[in-house]
């Protein structure tokens, strides 16, 4: 016990010294920055601001990008709230629960009151989600060390299967979602014999797509073409703060609400494919469910505006639980911060903690410091936002584009691969006017390799024989849940159905 004592000591003082440094603060504080100030802009996203943010990572050093990466993820999600209040436009998926309750209360001259519970919520929900991290994620990637190939293959495909069947309305569009970027994932040379995969004798094609140009295509790209296909702004009736600010006696009689939005953020926020939206949606709902004032929820309820931030933000730091110990990305966000390990020479996973232990820890120190970043640079953003808000979305828009360009451009120095972001772009955009869901999509692109090189691996071990996909209990653990998540999603789809025949 003392040798572990010891370990885990020599981990944390490591891994703070990785951390203790003006670079890293700094990308710290302009990450979260960047995050909040992206979130607060309607039409930008969380995950849009990370896809941006990360070709600049390339030439900084492996903890400072990252961390980077990570404050920039963390500000965005708090930032979607601002506008949610304010304007009844969440700036992020993750904030819609919050326009519930929030926008009422602005409406009522409470604006202000709204916005500071949302960012004492926000940061609480954080510092627990950050702490989960730090208590779990080492646990996990323990245990995840006795897996194999079979094991691994079965983890994977339940992950494919639970993020494709909670990522849209439906579970059709879901699944082919995630079937086309396990189609994309097969181009290039083959895993196991090298031969060419639909790659057409084209020597740019050899190495497979360029993750970032997918990555940005797929999400960037398409946002413009819609601002080209409907140029005509939004008009959106400006809410002042008001005078009243929140109180710690309202902090208080919402703590319970946030506690236990937190752990829902966690729990939730550690299963591969659930998401921010989903957790703050529950949280609201069970604070709903419990509190004295129920029916004033969706009126103007403190409650609720705490609840639901509690929800979205308590699932940060959760969802880098799954990407750190098992090498799964938790949602689309942390699908790409597993780019930045990836440029870095890191591959995330159980080995990584004993390989790179001190970077694992520099990344729990940096995430407990942004915590406190959030609180500071959210209160100033709350008042700074309509200076943002005013940006013209003719000026936003082609600044967005040039970065675009050349954050695909700077990866490999390759116009081919910003032809590949093009491409993309336009598939993103018939993806969004049909309502089919991206997430399935990056993620699917991203684990389809180890998902076909674990098969094959079990393959080649077993003979060609299926039988050792079903080799042990984690296996038999994995399949269950795998039938068990098909057969509730698949209920959830006939029971919407019946519901919208019979409306």
């Amino acid at each position: 016990m003392d040798f572990l004592g010891d370990a885990f000591l020599q981990n944390i003082m490591a891994g703070f010294a990785l951390v203790a440094n003006v670079e890293s603060i700094a990308a710290l504080g302009i990450g979260v920055t960047v995050g909040v100030i992206a979130g607060a802009i309607p039409g930008m996203s969380a995950t849009m601001a990370v896809a941006l943010t990360l070709p600049f990572t390339f030439s900084m050093t492996p903890i400072t990008g990252i961390l980077l990466l990570l404050g920039v993820y963390k500000g965005g999600i708090f930032g979607g709230s601002i506008p949610a209040i304010l304007i009844k436009t969440p700036g992020t998926p993750a904030s819609s629960a919050t326009v519930l309750d929030g926008h009422p209360m602005a409406e009522k001259g409470q604006a202000g009151k709204a916005l500071g519970m949302a960012l004492w919520s926000s940061c609480t929900a954080d510092l627990i989600s950050n702490l989960s991290l730090i208590m779990f994620a080492g646990w996990l990637a323990s245990f995840a060390l006795s897996f194999g190939p079979p094991e691994f293959f079965t983890l994977i495909l339940f992950s494919l299967t639970i993020i494709a069947g909670v990522s849209g309305g439906s579970l059709l569009l879901g699944f082919l979602s995630a079937a086309m970027g396990l189609l994309l994932a097969t181009i290039g040379l083959d895993l196991v014999y090298g031969t060419g995969r639909f790659s057409f004798n084209d020597t740019n094609l050899m190495g497979g797509l360029n993750f970032i140009a997918v990555l940005i295509g797929l999400f960037a790209i398409p946002e413009i073409l819609t601002m080209v296909w409907d140029p005509s702004p939004k008009t959106e009736k400006r809410t002042k703060l008001g005078d009243n600010w929140v109180t710690f006696k309202e902090y208080k009689s919402c703590f319970k609400s946030i506690i236990r939005g937190s752990f829902i953020g966690v729990f939730l926020g550690s299963i591969p494919g659930i998401g921010a939206a989903p957790s703050a949606f529950l949280s609201y709902s069970e604070a709903r469910r419990k509190s004295p004032n129920k029916e004033n929820f969706g009126k103007g309820e403190i409650e609720g505006v705490a609840a639901s931030e509690a929800g979205n933000n308590g699932v940060a730091g959760a969802t880098l639980i799954p990407l750190l110990a098992l090498g799964i990305p938790g949602d689309v966000i942390t699908a790409i911060i597993i780019g930045a390990f990836m440029i870095h020479g890191l591959q995330p996973g159980p080995l990584m903690f004993v390989t790179n232990g001190d970077i694992i820890y520099g990344l729990f120190m940096g995430m407990i410091i942004s915590s406190i970043f959030l609180f500071f640079v959210g209160s100033v953003a709350i008042r700074a936002f309509r200076f943002v808000a005013d940006i013209p979305r003719s000026l936003l828009f082609p600044t967005i584009l040039i970065l675009c360009v050349y954050g695909c451009y700077a990866v490999n120095n390759s116009i081919f691969d910003v032809g590949v972001m093009f491409v993309i772009g336009w598939i993103g955009f018939v993806m969004l006017r049909y309502n089919i869901p991206a997430a399935p999509f990056l993620i699917a692109f991203i684990l389809g390799p180890l998902l076909e090189d674990n098969f094959r691996q079990a393959m080649l071990m077993s003979g060609s024989s299926a039988s050792i996909l079903v080799r042990g209990p984690i296996t038999w653990f994995f399949w269950t849940l795998t039938i068990i998540t098909v057969v509730a999603i698949i209920r959830a789809g006939i029971k919407n159905s019946k519901t919208t025949a019979i409306e």
